[in-house]
């Protein structure tokens, strides 16, 4: 079985007026691993999910929900 995780990652991104690059360096990862992610492409790991959750001082579940 294969879900769909939306993100609100754009979202949250943009009000703190971030680019990928800025956001991929402050949870270090690349600038493609934030857009995959934005995108959908690419499901987080845990470890990234809770690193961009404190990144915006909110939670995993705020940012990523089960479609």
């Amino acid at each position: 079985m294969h879900e769909r995780l939306n993100n609100r990652l754009r979202e949250y991104r943009m009000q703190r007026n971030l680019t990928q690059a800025d956001l991929a360096s402050h949870v270090q990862v690349s600038r493609k691993t934030i857009n995959t992610v934005e995108n959908g492409v690419f499901i987080p790991s845990t470890v990234l999910a809770l690193r961009l959750a404190r990144a915006f001082d909110t939670t995993v579940e705020e940012l990523f929900q089960l479609a």
